[in-house]
């Protein structure tokens, strides 16, 4: 197993006369094609920033050549460097590693799939200049999805919003950000397996600023993240950040609790009135409704309790199996 050796770099700024350094960190899971393209549109949209800039693409154990080709790239230019999952750990973990890895002064985190422009880099280094540690680009439009997409979309963030309390989210969604240094340093202190990296950086609390971009359609490919990824996602943000449904769970309980009570004393009333319960439904219906909400309790439990023994594992959130650098050694030889 092949693994980068990560040390915490100072910032360029301190240094006069340096020119600061930006990282792009690219999840990419089964995007052979559409990788160059984006290298091309990323060369040409830093050729107008005054800044020196890498390129680390994390190959979340893609099925396709996507690790060929960001080996081929890194060897034409240094500038671009990449490694390769043992297995799938998802997006959010293969973005964590990416900006844990990073070394520039500032991170810019974009998917490899040209849904999300990198020609709006500059606009975020603007705000990162003036002094904003986190950007986020906004969501203005999204092409080429579905109106199922967008809606659990909104409903995703309506509940982050107002559910979580994480009222600095973006209302519309940003896949798509730019972190100062200091961002990316408290950041790397984290190690939770299972978390909205979105969350968490908002969660944060350091100043946010959004600017509005259009998603665009996907060039190539058919996307990975489905309806199961998303669902875990949305299970993710919330047990993570709040024990909300927990709660409800107690309100729930005490609110049954107190029905039953209400309908035993209906019960023992008509009986003393010599009008007794007839028949079994209600008391099937009643049997049947506790047990439903006892099982949901049970599972949200289960949640909760999962991700606890999860965490408590201090199992990595990833295993590097190889990168851009350690294949080209192995091909010189």
């Amino acid at each position: 197993m092949a693994t980068l050796v990560f040390e915490k770099p100072e910032s360029s700024l301190d240094e006069p006369g340096k020119r600061p350094l930006l990282t792009i960190v690219t999840p990419a899971f089964n995007e052979a094609v559409n990788l160059p393209l984006f290298y091309e549109r990323l060369c040409r949209t830093m050729e107008s920033v005054d800044m020196e800039w890498e390129w680390l693409i994390v190959d979340d154990h893609s099925r396709d050549d996507t690790f060929r080709v960001m080996s081929e790239t890194a060897r034409r230019d240094p500038r671009v460097k990449g490694l390769r999952f043992s297995r799938n750990f998802g997006a959010h973990t293969a973005l964590a590693c990416g900006i844990n890895l990073a070394k520039g002064d500032c991170v810019a985190a974009l998917a490899a799939d040209l849904q999300d422009p990198p020609e709006t880099i500059p606009a975020l280094l603007e705000h990162w200049r003036a002094g904003t540690p986190v950007v986020w680009a906004v969501r203005h439009k999204r092409k080429g999805e579905s109106s199922t997409t967008k809606g659990f979309a909104r409903l995703y963030y309506w509940l982050m919003r107002n559910v979580v309390g994480m009222k600095e989210m973006p209302a519309t969604g940003a896949d798509f950000f730019l972190l100062d240094r200091k961002v990316v340093n408290a950041f790397s202190q984290f190690s939770e397996a299972h978390v909205s990296i979105l969350a968490l950086i908002t969660w944060m609390g350091f100043q946010q600023v959004s600017i509005p971009y259009d998603k665009e359609a996907r060039v190539h490919g058919r996307s990975g993240w489905d309806l199961k990824k998303k669902l875990k996602l949305v299970v993710d943000s919330v047990t993570s950040f709040s024990y909300v449904p927990i709660r409800f769970m107690s309100y729930l309980g005490f609110s049954i609790a107190l029905l039953g009570f209400l309908y035993a004393g209906v019960v023992v009333f008509n009986a003393f009135q010599g009008q007794p319960v007839q028949g079994w439904s209600s008391m099937i219906v009643v049997v049947l409704v506790l047990g439903g909400v006892q099982m949901l309790m049970m599972g949200v439990l289960g949640e909760y309790l999962w991700r606890a023994l999860d965490e408590a594992r201090r199992r990595p959130r990833y295993i590097i199996e190889t990168t851009t650098e350690s294949s080209r050694a192995a091909n010189s030889q």
